[in-house]
C-alpha cells in the first residue's frame, strides 16, 4: 500500500513539474518571438526604402454573402495604402480556398481591384490555408525573398517570425484601423498559435500544398480562377 502511494506521489510531482514547465515554455516562447521582431514593425512610411519584392496581405474571415469581415477589410485597406504609397507595385493575397464553398482570396483581390489596384499586380495565393503556409509559399511559390506583411498587430509577431526562420527579409506593417469583437479571445489562441510556428520554423515542414514557382515579379493574373 506504501509503495502504491509514493508511485501515485512521484506521478502527481511528475504531472504539476510538467504543467510548470508548460506554463514557462508558453511565457518564454511568447516573449523571444515577440521581443525579437517588435523592432521589424513599422509604419507604412517607415516601409517606403525597404525596396520588397511584394506587400503580403494575409487572409481572414470572409461573410456569407462573400464580403470581407472587418479584420480582413482593414488588412485589405492597409495593402492598398501601402501599394498607394509605393512600397511594392505587387501585392500577393494570401488565404483560405481550400474548398469551392469558401473563399477569401478572390474576395481580397475583387475589393482591391475595384479599389483601383491593376489585376495584373495583384496575386491569388489560394493555399494560404495557415500563416506558416502563406509564408512558406511566398518564398518557395512567389519567389518572394524581401516581404512587407500586412495584418493586424497580435498576429504581425508570429508572421514575422515564421518568415525571417525560413529566410525571408519580412518587415510588418499593422492593419489595426478599429477596434475588433472578441479580441481578447484572439490573444489567447495567438498564444498558442506561436508555440506552434515556433517549432514549425525549427523544423520547416513542407506546407500541406506546394506547386509550380509563379515568380511574383510577372503577372498576377496567372492566379486568377479558370
Amino acid at each position: 500500500m506504501k509503495k502504491i502511494v509514493k508511485v501515485g506521489i512521484f506521478i502527481s510531482k511528475a504531472i504539476i513539474s510538467l504543467i510548470i514547465l508548460s506554463i514557462l515554455l508558453t511565457i518564454f516562447i511568447n516573449i523571444h518571438v515577440k521581443s525579437s521582431t517588435e523592432d521589424m514593425i513599422m509604419s507604412a512610411e517607415e516601409s517606403l526604402d525597404k525596396d520588397a519584392d511584394c506587400i503580403l496581405v494575409l487572409g481572414a474571415g470572409v461573410r456569407r454573402d462573400g464580403s470581407p469581415s472587418p479584420m480582413l477589410e482593414d488588412r485589405i485597406l492597409t495593402g492598398i495604402d501601402l501599394y498607394n504609397k509605393g512600397v511594392s507595385d505587387r501585392l500577393i493575397m494570401s488565404g483560405d480556398h481550400s474548398t469551392k464553398g469558401y473563399d477569401e482570396v478572390n474576395t481580397m483581390k475583387r475589393y482591391a481591384v475595384e479599389r483601383g489596384i491593376p489585376s495584373e499586380h495583384v496575386f491569388m495565393d489560394h493555399a494560404g490555408i495557415s500563416t506558416y503556409d502563406s509564408i512558406y509559399r511566398a518564398k518557395e511559390i512567389f519567389q518572394a525573398d524581401k516581404i512587407i506583411i500586412v495584418t493586424q498587430q497580435y498576429h504581425l509577431y508570429r508572421a514575422i517570425y515564421t518568415a525571417r526562420s525560413l529566410g525571408i527579409e519580412a518587415y510588418g506593417v499593422s492593419a489595426d484601423i478599429r477596434v475588433y469583437a472578441g479580441q481578447d479571445l484572439r490573444e489567447i489562441r495567438e498564444k498558442a498559435a506561436r508555440i506552434k510556428d515556433f517549432f514549425m520554423a525549427i523544423f520547416k515542414p513542407d506546407p500541406k500544398f506546394l506547386g509550380d514557382t509563379i515568380p511574383v515579379s510577372g503577372n498576377g493574373d496567372i492566379t486568377n480562377d479558370n
